[in-house]
């Protein structure tokens, strides 16, 4: 996995979620799907991304999945099948997504995140978290860059991303 992903605080009070399936964030939306829809044109063009409809959320959700040949990453980087990411429907415009796990507790530590409900009770794997809805283009920003991450954790062969993880600095968050 290239780099380390930068991440500011975000401003603001943590989102309002669901405490059940599915898991929704329910206030700080954006007015429309714009900043989410960039994300996904935007990851649609990085290779072996394949747009679907999600497989395990809301009908409506949109999701990013690799094709068969490339999703060499472990099984906790995919939610279902080869689904890496998707952006929830019906006006929620926070996304589901796998990363690894210092990643995950960075970005729940920065506020861009927090573990999927089902992480919390056991039920899917701690790598699995909402990434919250982004209220305006700095956002969107922070958004894709754990996006491309999610990405590039699905990518990653588990040997790779176990040397990697030994021999990169740790992710970089603004107090």
């Amino acid at each position: 996995m290239a780099g380390t992903l930068h991440l500011p605080p975000r401003v603001g009070p943590q989102p309002r979620t669901s405490i059940e399936i599915p898991h929704r964030q329910l206030d700080q939306q954006p007015g429309d799907s714009r900043y989410v829809d960039a994300i996904l044109a935007q990851a649609m063009a990085w290779p072996s991304v394949q747009p679907q409809s999600s497989a395990i959320s809301v009908a409506g959700a949109r999701a990013l999945a690799l094709d068969v040949a490339t999703a060499a990453g472990p099984a906790e980087a995919f939610m279902v099948g080869r689904e890496f990411c998707h952006v929830h429907a019906d006006g929620d415009f926070s996304l589901h997504a796998t990363l690894p796990i210092p990643l995950a507790g960075a970005a729940e530590c920065a506020g861009w995140a927090e573990p999927h409900f089902l992480a919390r009770t056991g039920h899917a794997p701690a790598t699995v978290v909402m990434l919250y809805a982004p209220r305006d283009g700095i956002e969107r920003d922070v958004i894709l860059g754990l996006v491309r991450a999610s990405y590039e954790f699905a990518l990653a062969p588990s040997d790779e991303l176990m040397a990697d993880t030994h021999n990169r600095p740790a992710v970089q968050t603004s107090s």
